[in-house]
């Protein structure tokens, strides 16, 4: 019993050194920071480029390529005829500036996940650890209970032997005073 109060303890204190609580094994990595820093730059950046794989940007964007497509081959405006050389440079500006963009929250989309699969490990770690110590206690106890039935039953057939000894004892001095009825 006081090697599964010693676990328990022993458990209990790691937790609690550890932070003590269920994202206690991030914590050993919140001093890093992003390769591209936490500033507004990289914040806005990372979310402007998360904006481009958006349903409501590609919706949008297909909008208005539409409405300046008709306007300027209908001639409602004509400030970009048919090869539509300004709306390829929009597209060119827009990729020059979108593929660096999303380089950088790949980037540190990868650091993040770096970070997290390590927690994950050390945590799977620390479980199989906990999980090996589970089964010493439970081999440990499940020898004690067979050594326990071991002695339980030594102690059946004791008494049987000695409750046999008792009613050949009683039937012995029972003859013995009383004399034979013939």
């Amino acid at each position: 019993m006081t090697d599964i109060a010693t676990a328990t303890q022993d458990a209990n204190a790691s937790r609690k050194a550890e932070g003590g609580d269920f994202f206690r094994f991030h914590q050993q990595h919140a001093h890093l920071r992003s390769v591209f820093g936490d500033d507004w730059f990289a914040l806005k950046a990372e979310a402007f480029a998360r904006f481009f794989g958006t349903p409501t940007f590609l919706i949008g964007q297909t909008v208005v390529v539409a409405l300046w497509i008709i306007c300027n081959a209908t001639g409602i405006v004509k400030f970009d005829i048919y090869p539509f050389i300004l709306l390829n440079l929009a597209f060119s500006l827009q990729s020059a500036y979108a593929a660096p963009l999303i380089l950088l929250a790949q980037t540190r989309q990868a650091d993040r996940d770096k970070c997290q699969a390590e927690a994950d490990a050390r945590h799977r770690e620390d479980l199989a650890q906990a999980s090996d110590a589970r089964q010493v206690v439970a081999a440990q106890q499940t020898a004690m209970l067979v050594e326990m039935v071991e002695q339980n039953t030594q102690l059946t057939e004791t008494v049987k032997a000695l409750t046999e000894r008792v009613a050949a004892l009683t039937a012995e001095v029972h003859n013995q005073l009383m004399p034979k009825a013939n």
